[in-house]
């Protein structure tokens, strides 16, 4: 008797939002780094001029509707970032998609958080605003913490010092009594 064979699953075919074609995108993202929607492409210009100042290379597609599933919008944008590179983001009117080869996920992700305005222009100022903040000192924040840690420590030790002083002091005095 044979044991059944376990289904492998392979990757699915890249799956974009109706309506919309790689081609396409591609030749409308190719003079500004935008594919919008006329009466946006101004205002997104100088959200990518924004980005590209601090050293992102941002391409953002605006889709006029919902896909049929949110993941079809990180399909396109994964599409456009393997096609030309840099970051793609890209906004239907609820939910966003990403795509990076510079910035870590963490990163992307935190700034797509930002992103669901609803309004595009609103929605990629919140998202070059998120890649482009300066993070934490890292470095001061662990040296503020081994120095809190040291002296918590170094605080114990003279407590418990200044105790067994007491104890010895206490144990001696009877005797010498």
């Amino acid at each position: 008797m044979s044991a059944p064979l376990p289904r492998i699953p392979v990757p699915s075919a890249t799956d974009l939002p109706p309506s919309v074609t790689l081609e396409q995108v591609l030749a409308d993202l190719a003079d500004d780094g935008v594919s919008a929607p006329s009466d946006r492409v101004d205002d997104l210009v100088e959200q990518v001029e924004r980005a590209h100042d601090h050293g992102i290379e941002l391409r953002v597609i605006v889709v006029d509707r919902d896909p049929r599933i949110d993941s079809q919008l990180r399909d396109l944008a994964t599409e456009v970032g393997s096609e030309q590179g840099g970051t793609v983001l890209v906004l239907s009117p609820g939910w966003v998609g990403a795509y990076s080869d510079s910035l870590d996920r963490v990163t992307l992700e935190a700034a797509q958080d930002r992103t669901y305005t609803g309004d595009p222009v609103v929605s990629t100022r919140n998202f070059v605003d998120s890649i482009t903040e300066p993070g934490p000192d890292w470095t001061a924040w662990t040296v503020v913490l081994i120095v809190l840690v040291a002296a918590a420590a170094g605080a114990t030790a003279a407590a418990k010092a200044v105790r067994r002083r007491k104890d010895e002091a206490a144990f001696v005095e009877p005797d010498a009594r």
